[in-house]
């Protein structure tokens, strides 16, 4: 175990803990980037640590339990530790359970976390910045194939379940010609996938007035259709997460049949029942939903949908529930995810009349889940015998597992070329699909 007090050795030695989002994983790659450019060195084990910064999630009760029992691991594993990110806004909470910790700050708050870092582990006297370069892209902490890609910061939305405006403050875009240079030196270190993430990636540009940037020389409006336009002459997949359904989403439609960037939308739906979207103070209706998927699929055949449900929600009545139930047989959509509603400290959702009992929310979970299963392996069953581009994750003794442009990484389905052994991880390559079940798929590489 390190030393309770400052380091006077000559190791500059960070261990770095990271939960929640992969937009809290945008965070801890700066950070990292920050302290690795200062001469500080990046160890995988408490052990040799100097000293752990932990980056929490505070998003809904679980994350919250998840994160203060990784502090604690991490102070009695190692003994000096800083915590941020979303969890840091509640620092009482945290120093109540762990008062050893050495500092707290909240998310997004760089500077504070570097400067809580050279406090009680100076950087060292004699670092030369022109020994320790970085490559351009900074560090990562995906596979070095894809990474992830914050177009902004907040959230405009008030809604009820929700406490992220109190963690992250309102949407703050970032310039677009930031965004796309950061994207173009990914891209050139090797990236082949970019998936664009934030809070509401719609709403890029909005707090700016779609304000004009720069980029390359050029004028660029800070907007999604130009983002998307501009990323997709870039060569590799982009992804696009987070994806609120406005009415200018069908402005990117055309690029994505054209290949431009890839035909996939993940759209938080959360649900259907006008009554329930309106407790939950969602901006939409399930209707021009049902109509605009039409019209996006019209446009774009090979799309692929991918969305989140929360069932139990407080006041939804088996009726309701229903109606999510056929809003998925109607919607068709590729991939789900779904949750039982929890409660989040702070969240005016919990203020709501008639909660749903626990076994209640769990049954519908159950019955949602089974529904969705039924149309996801109908779906996949419809992709046997064709060909499909595909992104290599890993390769083992056995064969590879890769990806369809229709499944984002670690949350979606994966596509198995069993014997594909000399394959490499990042590799793009046509593949036939041979099985399916309800969420994967099996494949063999296509001869050239």
């Amino acid at each position: 175990m390190a030393s309770s007090t400052a380091s006077t050795s000559d190791t500059h030695k960070v261990g770095f803990v990271s939960l929640g989002c992969p937009k809290a994983l945008v965070d801890s790659e700066r950070i990292l980037t920050q302290l690795r450019s200062e001469g500080y060195d990046l160890v995988p084990s408490y052990e040799d640590a100097d000293l752990v910064v932990v980056n929490t999630c505070g998003f809904i009760d679980a994350a919250k339990a998840e994160s203060l029992d990784a502090i604690g691991e991490a102070i009695n594993e190692n003994g000096r530790v800083i915590v941020t990110g979303c969890m840091g806004v509640d620092e009482a909470l945290i120093r109540d359970l762990h008062p050893q910790v050495l500092a707290v700050t909240g998310p997004q708050q760089y500077e504070q976390v570097v400067k809580a870092v050279h406090q009680h582990l100076p950087p060292k006297i004699d670092h030369n910045p022109y020994l320790d370069l970085l490559p351009p892209q900074g560090i990562k902490l995906t596979p070095r194939h894809y990474s992830y890609l914050k177009i902004s910061e907040g959230c405009n939305h008030r809604c009820s379940f929700c406490i992220i405006p109190s963690l992250r403050g309102n949407l703050v875009s970032r310039p677009i010609g930031e965004v796309l240079g950061e994207a173009e030196r990914l891209v050139n270190a090797g990236v082949q996938e970019l998936l664009v993430v934030s809070q509401d990636t719609s709403a890029y540009g909005l707090d700016l007035k779609y304000r004009t940037g720069f980029w390359q020389g050029r004028p660029i409006k800070t907007r999604m259709k130009e983002l998307c336009e501009e990323l997709g002459q870039l060569g590799s997949w982009v992804r696009m997460h987070y994806v609120y359904p406005y009415p200018h989403v069908d402005d990117i439609m055309p690029l994505m049949a054209d290949n431009k960037i890839l035909p996939y939308l993940d759209i938080p739906f959360q649900h259907a029942h006008p009554d329930v979207l309106r407790a939950m103070k969602r901006p939409a209706a399930s209707e021009k939903t049902l109509q605009r998927i039409q019209s996006w699929r019209e446009t774009c055949p090979d799309l692929t949908l991918r969305s989140t449900f929360i069932v139990g929600f407080p006041g939804e009545t088996e009726a309701q529930f229903e109606y999510l139930l056929n809003f998925l047989d109607e919607a068709q959509l590729d991939r789900v995810g779904c949750f039982t509603y929890s409660p989040v400290e702070g969240a005016t959702a919990n203020q709501l009349a008639n909660p749903v009992p626990e076994e209640v929310k769990e049954e519908r979970l159950a019955r949602f889940m089974e529904k969705q299963a039924q149309i996801s392996a109908a779906k996949l069953q419809q992709k046997i015998g064709k060909t499909l581009e595909v992104l290599v994750d890993e390769v083992g003794d056995d064969g590879a597992a890769a990806r369809t442009q229709a499944d984002a990484p670690e949350i979606d389905g994966q596509i198995f070329l069993l014997g594909a052994s000399h394959l490499k991880p990042g590799q793009r390559l046509q593949v036939e699909v041979t099985e399916a079940d309800e969420h994967d798929l099996w494949g063999r590489p296509v001869e050239k």
